[in-house]
């Protein structure tokens, strides 16, 4: 064996591109990316997020949108405890958040994102 370092670089490529690596944060803001992208035609149009099925986030979460472009989630466990976050401002190349939203979500619910256009840019309206 040549390189036996070398037999990892594959694999570990593999699962960072298929999005195994991606937090709660930035999955939600790839949802957003490709509904904005579908928005065409449209001047309102609802976001619908559901929490992806890892280990990460089975629980309750709790997710802010922010007015200054951030966007944050926190996933917790049965006690209460932070077991995973993330945050980006990715989303912000795609929506306007006029506000700041925190909202908390029981564990599997959906997150809601409605969305108007408004001087042709997407603005958020209700985070829920």
């Amino acid at each position: 064996m040549k390189n036996p370092a070398g037999l990892l670089i594959v694999p570990l490529l593999a699962l960072l591109l298929t999005g195994c690596f991606t937090d709660s944060a930035t999955r939600l803001a790839f949802d957003i990316e490709s509904a904005t992208a579908r928005m065409a035609g449209h001047e309102r149009f609802r976001i619908e997020h559901r929490p992806a099925k890892s280990r990460q986030c089975r629980g309750r979460y709790t997710v802010q949108l922010d007015k200054v472009g951030a966007l944050i989630v926190w996933c917790f466990d049965s006690a209460g405890k932070v077991v995973a976050s993330g945050s980006t401002s990715y989303h912000s190349r795609f929506i306007d958040a006029p506000q700041t939203w925190i909202v908390d979500k029981p564990a599997g619910s959906t997150l809601i994102i409605d969305v108007e256009r408004r001087a042709g840019r997407p603005v958020v309206v209700d985070v829920r």
